[in-house]
């Protein structure tokens, strides 16, 4: 049975690369070939690739978003997020919008066939470099005070409002609130977090799971 694989990046040498890497493999057939996410949307209507390996940096929406978008209209596709971005948080925030697998583009052929095989027998694959960091700070967490910083609920809500890229003046509109007051709840929720700025403050709120 022949396995497709679709790939996404908005650059061309990674995507002819990693189609020359895989076209003499057996059982194996790289489908389509996307830029962006409004070509992946278009793409795997007409492809309907089993698998797709995606960039997380594309320039139309981020590779996060764009996987949980996907997966609400194709539930059965597998998508492998492929990156060079190492942070826990990025795999974090990947596998928490239904990707099934997380890779760095420095990875062989052998482990990318890997990684295909096994989600596609309904499993989760981590690069063994990620699956090692992820044990490590799991490790170091469980030496720490486990306790959630106690956020209030409009201070929950600007936080999520925060994690959606919204601006000042968006969330204001959104919670109707003045942006002042965005601001008071941005800067308290900083202070209990310890974080120094916005993407400090998504950055530990994925880590506490203070964000669904």
């Amino acid at each position: 049975m022949i396995t497709k694989i679709a790939i996404t990046d908005d650059h061309i040498m990674v995507l002819k690369g990693i189609e020359s890497m895989l076209e003499n493999t057996k059982e194996i057939e790289v489908v389509g070939l996307y830029n962006n996410a409004e070509e992946t949307f278009k793409g795997i209507d007409n492809d309907t690739p089993d698998v797709l390996l995606l960039d997380i940096n594309l320039p139309d929406i981020n590779g996060i978003d764009l996987s949980k978008n996907l997966l609400k209209k194709y539930s059965n596709l597998k998508i492998i997020a492929l990156t060079s971005h190492d942070d826990i948080s990025f795999v974090k925030r990947m596998l928490k919008n239904g990707a099934h697998g997380y890779l760095l583009k420095n990875t062989d052929k052998l482990e990318l066939v890997e990684a295909l095989k096994t989600v596609l027998s309904g499993e989760l694959y981590l690069q063994k470099d990620i699956h090692k960091k992820m044990l490590l700070q799991t490790s170091a967490k469980k030496s720490e005070n486990g306790l959630k910083p106690n956020l209030t609920r409009r201070e929950q809500d600007v936080l999520v409002a925060i994690s959606e890229e919204l601006t000042t003046q968006q969330i204001s509109e959104k919670l109707f609130i003045s942006p002042k007051t965005v601001e008071t709840h941005r800067m308290n929720i900083m202070s209990k977090l310890g974080a120094k700025n916005s993407v400090g403050i998504i950055k530990i709120a994925i880590e506490k799971e203070l964000l669904s």
